[in-house]
């Protein structure tokens, strides 16, 4: 009762904008030593009801090196000066060797890291796979019910097997290198299918004409591919977030596609969908935690690893076992 009791006090003061509780609610959330805490679940759902704010989950996509977190300190600070409160959460690939990550977005991100009307969360994905955290959804959450109105997304970056995203966020900007190769993804399905807004970066240089001819064929590419949920195709922008060019018609084409999706009704149909997506994912979290938490399971999966490693038994035939097991213990 008494961890209970903390953490509807947790829930005050993260309702109340403090931004050490909000991390403190994203920490708790995110451990894996809290999967069969109740409360913790509770904590998300009373967070989920009545946000502060009428928000906005924009989620921000690219390769690696296309300048991702440079443009959300640039965006951000737009934001902030436009009268809004952002929280990053900025998602960063966990080594498969060791399990960590760098977690190196916030130290990129220096002006927003010196607001007080910003919160800046990297969350190692812990091999989850889309290119977001395993508890980006119960993050955002927390962060609305804090009172920050504009959520970004930063994804790992790691191309077409990002779509996770799409079921998370409410636009999907995808950033673009002119003349890096980039633009031969215009005519990849994957992560093209789902950006509403492609911006290409880094256009400080010299090259003008470069930039110019690789928006041109992004234009081409999208307009071979179908329209949006929203009967839209995304836009090509281009800006530089070092420079400033571009980038107050990126923030206001942004803000323009969230106005017309709210007026349409898209984005709340947009958000139903996330939260049935939100419930297919909490059923197989929740199978996978009580799965990895059940001893015997454990024991039997730690004697059946040097079958299957030497091939005497089928990883199939392994998993079949396990789940039976699983079954039959629970």
């Amino acid at each position: 009762m008494a961890e209970k009791h903390d953490h509807a006090d947790l829930l005050k003061r993260l309702r109340d904008g403090d931004r050490g509780a909000l991390a403190r609610a994203i920490t708790l959330v995110e451990s894996r030593r809290n999967a069969g805490d109740d409360s913790v679940r509770v904590l998300v759902d009373q967070a989920a009801r009545n946000p502060k704010a009428e928000s906005l989950r924009i989620g921000i996509t690219g390769s690696p090196g296309v300048g991702k977190s440079t443009l959300i300190d640039d965006l951000g600070m737009r934001l902030i000066a436009a009268g809004k409160r952002v929280a990053v959460l900025a998602i960063d690939p966990s080594s498969t060797h060791s399990g960590g990550s760098i977690l190196g977005d916030k130290t990129r991100m220096t002006q927003l890291s010196a607001e007080a009307d910003a919160f800046i969360r990297p969350s190692p994905t812990g091999g989850n796979l889309g290119g977001v955290a395993r508890r980006t959804r119960e993050a955002i959450i927390l962060c609305e019910a804090a009172g920050f109105d504009r959520i970004l997304v930063e994804t790992v970056g790691v191309g077409q097997s990002e779509a996770e995203v799409d079921q998370l966020t409410d636009i999907i900007l995808l950033l673009m290198i002119g003349g890096a190769g980039d633009s031969l993804q215009g005519i990849k399905r994957g992560i093209m299918e789902s950006a509403d807004i492609i911006a290409i970066t880094k256009t400080e240089g010299d090259d003008v004409r470069r930039n110019e001819v690789a928006a041109r064929d992004l234009r081409n590419a999208i307009a071979l591919l179908p329209q949006r949920s929203n009967g839209q195709r995304p836009p090509v922008l281009l800006c530089s977030a070092i420079t400033g060019h571009g980038m107050p018609e990126l923030l206001t084409t942004l803000e323009a596609a969230a106005d017309r999706d709210r007026t349409s009704g898209h984005l709340e149909n947009r958000r139903r969908d996330q939260r049935m997506h939100w419930l297919d994912a909490a059923i197989t979290n929740a199978l996978l935690d009580g799965f990895q938490a059940q001893p015997e399971v454990q024991r039997e999966l730690e004697m059946l690893r040097p079958d299957v490693a030497t091939g005497a038994m089928s990883p199939g035939e392994a998993a079949e076992k396990l789940v039976r097991l699983f079954r039959t213990a629970s």
